[in-house]
């Protein structure tokens, strides 16, 4: 009788090496984030660039966009060229150069950085995604538990990533917090490599590869579509012709204009007529999920900027560092996903993606009604923290809500081969979200913080009430001509 084969909690090896792999990469890119928007405002004599906070905020909701956005044509290169494999691996180098190049003390780094991060991570996402996805096909209950769980190596990092480079970042030296991120990326890699050989078949090719010979005129492509413009824009950027923020701008229209075009097409393909009816009924689920970016998107940004203004945050005579108020996110995330998981699981096909995501934009827009409450209070004088982190709990349940539930309806409306392309739509309408609340945020300064929190509070609502009246419809046009005709969920 043979030796059980070693399992990682139940699941395959290689799931452990994604896991694993995915936990160091977000070490990287959430130590980067908690860190970023505090040295765009710091003073140049603390070490920072000295941006204005609304200026600062519109360029980390792009930054945030642009990693989403990434997805989509990484998850092309990932189905029609690399393989889920190969992207994440040189998906992950990329990150790393970005880190490195982030870590060397020179403003004109930031860009270049930034850049490479956003390339690699293109490519990581939907890689890894898809890898998850195709092994858990045909069973959507155990999919989403399953992402729930791979959640959670997401959640490591990103308690323990603020944490590290916050501390080195606003007590030592903003750059050594950088260089720390691209430490744990080089981590995230050697692993990676060394377990390659547990990984079996999974992810080793593409999923619809191009055919021969096709390479080149993609290669034409895309330097006439994409490098053209970008040599163009670098060199009215270089001349003064356009500043920095025309640039941004330029960039966040294309994010809006992006997904419909995007959508559009995807739709319109040679697909069957089930295929169509699946895909437009999620689209309008990543409308509702870009709302809920727009929300999450605040707290990197003004968030952080609330934490570091207006929050009492000495203990014991020691000043907690801002950026660690970024680290109660992901505490709240890992005690509760396997709960969720649990939950998702015993509550089986009663209740589908619509509702749950109709949960999530509650209790996202339920977080700012009680954050414009704090801003209140923080007019006369610092508030309590446990204010913030009130408002980090309500977002952790809409973020449980939201964000597994999304990637498992992705992986199950798409049509086989384009997996990654479909997750890739799902990363792209999380762009256009942190675009406008990246974009949103110069209105704080017009209208005032506790009228700015409350009207994201009041669009979270609204959306949640939308998608609770149309989930029926939605459920069963979700399922139209998959190998389970009936709706997603019964009648509640």
């Amino acid at each position: 009788m043979s030796a059980p084969a070693k399992t990682f909690f139940g699941y395959p090896r290689w799931f452990g090496t994604l896991f694993v792999v995915d936990m160091w990469e977000r070490f990287s890119f959430y130590g980067l984030l908690a860190i970023l928007y505090l040295y765009l405002v710091a003073a140049p004599a603390e070490g920072g660039l000295g941006m204005g906070a609304q200026d600062a905020a519109a360029l980390l909701g792009i930054y945030m966009a642009l990693v989403f956005m990434a997805s989509l044509p990484g998850g092309w290169v990932s189905d029609r060229i690399l393989g889920p494999r190969r992207a994440t691996l040189w998906g992950g180098a990329a990150i790393a150069c970005g880190h490195t190049v982030l870590a060397v003390p020179w403003d004109l780094s930031l860009y270049p950085g930034l850049g490479l991060v956003v390339v690699g991570t293109g490519l990581v996402k939907p890689s890894m995604a898809a890898m998850v996805g195709r092994m858990f096909e045909g069973r959507p209950e155990r999919r989403e538990a399953a992402f729930s769980v791979f959640y959670v190596s997401i959640q490591v990092s990103a308690l323990f990533a603020p944490l590290v480079t916050g501390y080195a970042a606003e007590r030592i030296d903003w750059h050594l917090g950088f260089g720390l991120a691209a430490v744990g990326m080089a981590v995230g890699l050697v692993h990676y490599v060394v377990g390659l050989r547990g990984l079996g078949d999974v992810g080793a090719r593409p999923g619809d590869p191009l055919p021969p010979g096709r390479g080149r005129a993609v290669a034409g492509r895309v330097l006439l579509w994409g490098g053209a413009p970008l040599a163009v824009l670098a060199a009215l950027t270089a001349t003064g012709v356009l500043s920095a923020r025309h640039v941004l701008m330029l960039v966040g229209v294309g994010v809006l204009v992006v997904p419909v075009v995007y959508c559009t097409r995807l739709i319109r393909g040679r697909r069957e007529g089930g295929e169509r009816v699946r895909l437009g009924a999620f689209v309008w689920m990543l409308v509702a999920s870009a709302v809920f970016w727009m929300l999450f998107a605040q707290g990197p940004a003004l968030l952080n900027l609330f934490a570091l203004e207006s929050v009492d945050r000495s203990v014991g005579g020691f000043e907690v560092p801002a950026s660690w108020f970024q680290s109660a996110q992901p505490l709240f995330l890992l005690l509760l996903a396997p709960l969720f998981a649990a939950l998702w699981i015993r509550m089986g096909a009663r209740v589908g993606p619509a509702a749950k995501f109709a949960v999530g934009l509650l209790f996202g827009g339920a977080a700012f009604a009680l954050m414009a409450r704090a801003a209140l209070g923080a007019e006369s004088a610092p508030v309590s923290p446990w204010w913030l982190l009130a408002v980090y709990l309500l977002l952790v349940v809409g973020e449980l809500a939201v964000a597994p539930v999304g990637l498992s309806l992705a992986s199950q409306v798409a049509p086989r081969g384009l997996d990654g392309q479909v997750l890739g739509a799902f990363w792209l309408f999380a762009a256009t979200g942190a675009a406008l609340g990246g974009q949103f945020a110069r209105l704080s300064s017009v209208v005032g913080e506790t009228f700015y929190y409350l009207g994201l509070g009041a669009a979270g609502l609204v959306v949640a009430l939308a998608l609770a009246m149309a989930r029926r419809g939605l459920e069963t046009r979700l399922s139209a001509g998959s190998a389970a005709a009936a709706p997603v969920e019964s009648a509640n």
